[in-house]
Order: structure tokens, then sequence, then C-alpha cells
């Protein structure tokens, strides 16, 4: 059965829960699986470091998880309109997979949680594509045929999914914004199956 990566990191848990709606949207797609990754912390101090494997949540990613899926789901929460460094940290390691061009041709979407509406959600989406599209990857977004895009009044762009979770993180994710993390699961599976046949 194919597989598409859910890669993500969360610090306060709405870019967790984001990844695992947007599983549910790959596996309701028939022949095809989820498998849901994140990256550790990453310190400035060298003798902090996080465990091998993590003591509790997802595993961590290893760079043959990105070989072996057939699509790529990447998730961070917005740091001053960018993505959040241990995620930035993960893909300057994947050199190695770049000069193989292991990902080109694969379908990736992103999606990431914010403070506030203006919090730099879309800046974000679009600079985690960035090195997916240096590694050849088909960028999949969310097509104006969502009708929850046009009515969302919080999280939800044409880039990806995202959230707007306030400044403490503590605002659920609203049904719109379920709503269209799921579509964007489905339609990276979909896409995905289509360009692997």
């Amino acid at each position: 059965m194919s597989e598409i990566l859910i890669l993500y990191y969360s610090q306060g848990g709405a870019v967790r829960e984001m990844a695992q709606l947007i599983a549910r949207g790959v596996e309701s797609v028939p022949n095809i699986k989820a498998r849901i990754r994140t990256v550790p912390k990453i310190s400035a101090n060298c003798e902090a470091t996080e465990p091998d494997i993590p003591n509790s949540g997802d595993p961590y990613v290893e760079l043959r998880d990105l070989e072996e899926c057939v699509g790529l789901a990447l998730g961070s929460p917005t740091r001053f309109g960018n993505m959040a460094a241990p995620m930035k940290y993960f893909l300057d390691s994947t050199v190695g997979t770049w000069l193989k061009g292991a990902l080109i041709g694969k379908p990736a979407t992103v999606f990431t949680s914010t403070g506030s509406m203006h919090g730099g959600n879309e800046s974000t989406l679009l600079t985690m594509m960035l090195p997916l599209m240096h590694h050849g990857m088909i960028i999949v977004g969310l097509p104006y045929s969502e009708p929850e895009l046009s009515s969302t009044q919080s999280g939800g762009t044409p880039y990806g999914a995202s959230h707007i979770g306030g400044a403490n993180d503590d605002k659920a994710i609203t049904a719109e914004e379920r709503k269209l993390c799921l579509a964007l699961g489905k339609r990276l599976a979909e896409v995905a199956l289509k360009l692997s046949n």
C-alpha cells in the first residue's frame, strides 16, 4: 500500500492536530495510508539533545521516510513569517536526498498554525514550499472549489491549510479549518495515486 508522509513540528499541539486531520483525509482515499512523523526540538546549547526516540507522541522522521513515501504534507507553526527552526534544521539535512533526486515528481503540500489572523501564515506556507520545489516536488494547494475556503473567518488559504491558534495557542481548530485539513489530505492522496500510476 502506498504511503503519504505527514511530517510536522508542533510545540503547542495545534500543528499536530492538523497533521492528524490531514492524515484522516489521506486515509479517506482507498489504497493509501498516512505515515505520521515529527522532528525533534533543537537547542543553541550543543550539549542539550533530544532522545533518539521521543518519550511520547509520533516517531522522529528519518530520511528514508521521505524516500519511501509517494507524497508529503509538511507542517510547522509560524515563526516570524517562516517555518520553525526544527523543521528548517531537518530540511537542511536532506541534501543527500536531493542529490539522489528521490523526491522529484512527488506531490507535496504544506500547513501551518499562527498566533493571529495576520501572523504570517501565508508567508510561512510559501517559504515551506521553497525547499520542496528545490527537491523537484509538485506543490498541491487548496482550490476554491472547497466552499470553506471562501467562508472561513479563521484559517485556510489556497496555499495550504492553516489555523489561527491565538497568542497562547489556545483556540480550538474551527469547523472550517478542520474541513480544509481533511480536504487537503484527500486531495494530496488523490494526486499522489494519479502520479504514481
